[in-house]
């Protein structure tokens, strides 16, 4: 299975299974820039319930591809993100361990979005150990034939919990940092999962699908 996708800022739980279960991952790099989505927004949860944390872009033109869509640091929002993530997972089992793998991008500045978002799932290959290569568009295609267009289905407005193809189930329960204080909460940013359960992260997907 070959699959596209557009570019996730630490994605939820429904992208990264794909990005696990596919041969080969195709990260859509000459669309343009749409807002309100997830191409510069992750899910964390925090001691006050799910929080959205945004990257805010420098808005050049009307249409701006992917590939040339600047982040902003007009406003402090890396120190802003960095102590929400903080606040929010800093008791959980695995901050301390990722801490300094993660800290980095909340530290140094990085130009374009789509190579913020990139670094970030090399980081999470690389700390879990996932041999598996990353590729970039040559050109948009609206319509495609040889890979599995999930570029509008991962969307905040789809906070699907199925796969699309097969129907397999995707959500399970797993420990979180404040579980005493909310109930179970799915398809957050990997983040989540990263930190509450290390290692066993790979574990939480189903491993007959993994490409590792």
């Amino acid at each position: 299975m070959n699959v596209l996708l557009s570019t996730a800022y630490w994605p939820n739980l429904h992208y990264f299974y794909y990005v696990l279960k596919a041969e080969k991952v195709t990260i859509e790099a000459h669309e343009h820039y749409q807002k309100q989505s997830f191409r510069n927004r992750t899910q964390v949860l925090t001691a006050n319930g799910i929080l959205d944390l945004t990257i805010p872009v420098k808005k050049k033109a009307l249409k701006e591809l992917i590939s040339e869509q600047e982040i902003s640091y007009s406003e402090a929002w890396q120190l802003k993100h960095w102590r929400a993530i903080t606040s929010a997972y800093k008791n959980s089992p695995y901050f301390e361990y990722f801490e300094d793998d993660l800290k980095k991008f909340y530290t140094e500045e990085y130009k374009f979005l789509l190579n913020y978002n990139l670094e970030q799932l090399k980081t999470l290959f690389k700390l879990l150990r996932i041999k598996k290569e990353l590729h970039l568009t040559s050109h948009f295609e609206r319509t495609v034939k040889e890979e599995s267009d999930l570029r509008e289905i991962i969307h905040p407005k789809n906070n699907a919990l199925t796969d699309d193809i097969t129907g397999e189930f995707l959500s399970k329960p797993y420990y979180q940092t404040f579980e005493n204080k909310f109930k179970f909460t799915p398809n957050l940013s990997v983040l989540d999962l990263l930190l509450n359960k290390g290692m066993e992260t790979l574990d939480y997907f189903p491993k007959a699908t993994l490409t590792l």
